[in-house]
């Protein structure tokens, strides 16, 4: 059984771009795969693989300037669900295209998953999911409102459209692992909403800890990874991603007319053009041999 870490922390990086070989160089050692965005706001990503690989990388990054206090969320997984170890240098962790935010200092208050349930039961509290539509679509808390946006740096606009909805209201607000929300809530105080709230640790966090029989949760959580999705107690969900457009898909959506193993699906039927479904096909028939001949294909997982 493998170890999967999800991990991000803020903090102030002054030379990002020197972090990133060394990083990589733990983490392939230990047999660790993944992904870790860099920037100078700090760090962010999900990696995956034996034990000791993944405690020799956490190591590495606690021992980061700033980063002492790093939290992540873990879970397992019976086979590995990155195809490499990728270590990226980005302009931001997580891109929400809002300079001047302070996710450190100007975020909302967190609340810990035993404390959920009651804040976004109570009548004054508006609770909004911070994610793309495609993870709402599996998944997301009782009642919660869904932006429908398709890139977090849509968000923005949403709010601003959509603020007056919220008037006198107490905000709380959640995402997959925590981070999106640092900036999402950081962006309402900054427009002015008093009382804002989000999921310490996220919905992993939240899946861990609240036994199913109390959970407010309902359906998936979409995971950025090989397992696609995870419910309570972070198991292993049953969905699939459409190898073309990258949505999860359910086991009923295998048998819809329009979805084709590794080229289409429902959800983008009408966003691709011939050329693109045939080097799908053949990006797809490269991944099969590969697997056949027991070795990986150079782009790791399709996609």
């Amino acid at each position: 059984m493998l170890t999967v870490a999800a991990l991000y922390h803020f903090t102030r990086f002054d030379d990002p771009a020197a972090l990133i070989a060394p990083l990589k160089a733990v983490a392939e050692a230990g047999g660790v795969r993944g992904s870790l965005l860099i920037a100078g706001e700090g760090i962010n990503g999900t990696i995956a693989g034996p034990r000791a690989g993944i405690d020799g990388v956490l190591a590495h990054v606690r021992a980061l300037p700033g980063c002492a206090g790093l939290e992540w969320k873990e879970s397992t997984a019976a086979e590995m669900p990155f195809g490499r170890m990728k270590v990226r240098l980005k302009r931001e962790i997580v891109t929400m295209g809002q300079p001047g935010l302070d996710p450190v200092g100007g975020a909302g208050t967190h609340v810990d998953p035993a404390d959920w349930n009651a804040l976004i039961a109570a009548p004054d509290v508006a609770v909004i999911d911070t994610r793309n539509d495609y993870e709402v679509a599996i998944g997301s808390f009782r009642g919660a409102v869904n932006p429908e946006t398709a890139s977090f740096r849509d968000f923005p606009a949403w709010w601003d459209a959509n603020a007056h909805r919220f008037h006198n209201k107490r905000v709380a607000m959640f995402c997959t692992g925590g981070i999106r929300c640092e900036k999402s809530t950081a962006y309402l105080k900054a427009q002015g909403v008093d009382e804002v709230y989000h999921l310490k640790g996220g919905i992993l966090k939240y899946l861990e800890e609240v036994p199913a029989t109390d959970s407010l949760w309902e359906g998936a959580c979409f995971v950025f990874d090989e397992r696609v999705s995870v419910g309570h107690g972070l198991a292993e969900g049953p969905h699939v991603l459409c190898r073309a457009c990258r949505r999860p898909l359910a086991p009923e959506d295998l048998a819809r007319p329009e979805y084709e193993e590794g080229a289409a699906c429902h959800n983008c039927t009408d966003e691709y053009t011939d050329a693109d479904r045939a080097r799908f096909r053949e990006r797809h028939r490269q991944v099969k041999l590969a697997a056949l001949r027991g070795t990986g294909h150079l782009a790791g997982q399709e996609g």
